[in-house]
């Protein structure tokens, strides 16, 4: 591909990002690098209808870097509780700090200096770079990917290192010299709803003459899908106990896997294990438990089958009562912590709502 077809690509791209693109997100009006950041790493993995309002409740409790790096690592959980990959937010949290020790507190204008924060990937650093300050960086998120593989019909998994690196340079040769900020948010918003995954909108394209998927009638097939394998299956027992005045009794979670440092209902392999806990930590009877319907939640390796026993009221044993990573917390309560979502939705579920605010999906 000439350069004069790549140009004209970003050209196209361009005029019909001004008519049809995303305008009005609340992370373009003032789009800080702070607001960007935090938008970047909202939107990996996620869609922005989901992020929009989660990004609203977070910049207005945490508006700038300084104000993050001093929060506690629970208000920020609690802020992101309910988006998934929790990493993420920890992944901010420490950047923060480090920005506050290294950078001024401000995000530092180099690539090389974002790329060594945590959480942030080469994809993400250009597009902070490119949306924030103008810098002529390309992005490589999954949408631009399968524009991209389509375009140019290139074939393989693009999670493939080969396929990858290729991506990259096509990526690259097609930034425009101006408007960069702008080209970004136009590649995200074309592969978000024009050239979707399912059901690509073809013939409004602007960019359908000289789609070699199109030409080809190769549409469907790229990108060329990741080799699948069944995810395996997991399960676990999770144990809701309230005393006398309703109140939960949750665990923080290990520091580092999944869900790492929420706080969640006590959890144990088997009910060989679940008992044991059960009678070193509460008097009362394990099997006077009430079986509750089994929670099934996906993670990006496994499966997971939950499968929560009830017992209300329970008496406490006086060592359990506030000893740090075990806590007594009344349903209204529940909306200040970081809990996995569907550890809270089985909680509001069988507790009453955590709180009067409404948590987004």
């Amino acid at each position: 591909m000439t350069a004069q077809q790549d140009q004209d690509f970003a050209a196209r791209l361009l005029a019909w990002f001004d008519v049809n693109g995303r305008h009005d997100l609340p992370w373009q009006h003032p789009r800080t690098p702070y607001r960007v950041w935090l938008s970047e790493i909202m939107l990996q993995q996620t869609q922005v209808r989901v992020v929009t309002p989660y990004f609203e409740r977070f910049v207005a409790a945490l508006p700038d870097v300084p104000s993050l790096a001093a929060a506690a690592l629970d208000d920020v959980l609690a802020l992101w509780s309910g988006l998934g990959y929790y990493a993420r937010a920890r992944n901010l949290h420490a950047a923060a700090r480090i920005c506050v020790d290294r950078h001024g507190g401000d995000l530092p204008r180099d690539f090389d200096a974002l790329l060594a924060l945590p959480g942030i990937g080469r994809s993400t650093a250009g597009a902070i770079l490119s949306q924030a300050w103008g810098d002529r960086f390309p992005i490589l998120d999954g949408n631009v990917k399968r524009v991209l593989c389509r375009w140019h019909g290139v074939e393989g998994w693009p999670g493939a290192p080969k396929v990858e690196k290729r991506l990259w340079q096509l990526a690259e040769a097609q930034l425009p010299d101006a408007r960069l900020a702008d080209y970004t948010q136009a590649q995200m918003d074309f592969g978000a709803t024009l050239c979707t995954r399912h059901d690509p909108s073809c013939l409004p394209c602007p960019l359908r003459e000289g789609c070699a998927a199109l030409q080809s009638g190769r549409v469907p097939e790229l990108p060329t899908p990741k080799p699948g394998k069944p995810l395996p299956e997991r399960e676990a027992i999770v144990l809701l106990l309230q005393d006398d005045d309703g109140r939960v009794l949750l665990q923080r979670r290990p520091p580092a896997g999944i869900w790492a440092a929420l706080w969640s209902l006590p959890e144990a392999a088997d009910h060989d294990a679940a008992r044991n806990w059960f009678r070193s930590h509460v008097d009362d009877d394990y099997d006077n438990g009430r079986a509750l319907a089994s929670i099934a939640h996906g993670f990006t390796h496994y499966r997971l089958q939950l499968h929560p026993l009830h017992w209300r009221p329970v008496a406490p044993r006086t060592a359990v009562r506030d000893d740090g990573d075990l806590r007594w917390v009344a349903p209204a309560e529940l909306g200040t912590l970081g809990i996995p979502s569907p550890i809270r939705k089985l909680l509001e579920r069988e507790s009453g709502p955590a709180d009067d605010a409404p948590h987004p999906p």
